[in-house]
């Protein structure tokens, strides 16, 4: 079993115990549902909460959990990752996928040429994430997530491939 980071606790909110949340999920709805579990993880260790209360404010989720509805005995989760269980993970429809599932996949360019490995994917101002990938060559280059580049993601081969455009590499 693993745990995959849904969100960092960047502050507290209010004296009732409500935490924001600054998200790394598309699903704040259904992780943060009343009742529901998450683990924060802190020196190390992950502590389960169960969910008390779930709003969104300002951009940010603000939620409370139960037993800590009181701003002394949240407080000392302030820096803390959210995470949940890797099976509590849902099914995503065909041509998406989660972020660390892209995370170490190889890149090639549509003749099969390796380019290099995606380290990160990046969110952008707009509607796309670009993937940060370490050229083999050396350096590293931004490939925004888009069809007209992503031309194809083989998940069992871990290969993505890529149209290369003239200044893209």
């Amino acid at each position: 079993m693993g745990y995959i980071q849904i969100g960092t606790i960047i502050n507290t909110h209010g004296l009732k115990g409500e935490l924001k949340i600054r998200s790394s999920s598309d699903f704040d709805d259904l992780r943060y549902q009343t009742g529901n579990t998450v683990y924060l993880y802190q020196n190390g260790s992950y502590l389960p909460v169960k969910v008390a209360s779930f709003r969104v404010h300002k951009g940010y989720s603000l939620v409370s959990f139960e037993g800590m509805q009181d701003i002394n005995l949240a407080e000392q989760y302030k820096n803390s990752l959210v995470c949940i269980q890797d099976t509590d993970r849902h099914e995503l429809e065909d041509g998406e996928y989660y972020i660390d599932e892209l995370n170490g996949m190889k890149v090639q360019d549509e003749a099969g040429n390796e380019i290099g490995t995606v380290i990160a994917v990046e969110p952008t101002a707009g509607a796309q994430n670009n993937l940060r990938v370490k050229k083999t060559a050396g350096g590293t280059a931004l490939i925004p997530n888009v069809d007209e580049f992503v031309k194809e993601i083989d998940e069992e081969q871990r290969v993505i491939t890529i149209h290369v455009e003239e200044g893209l590499l």
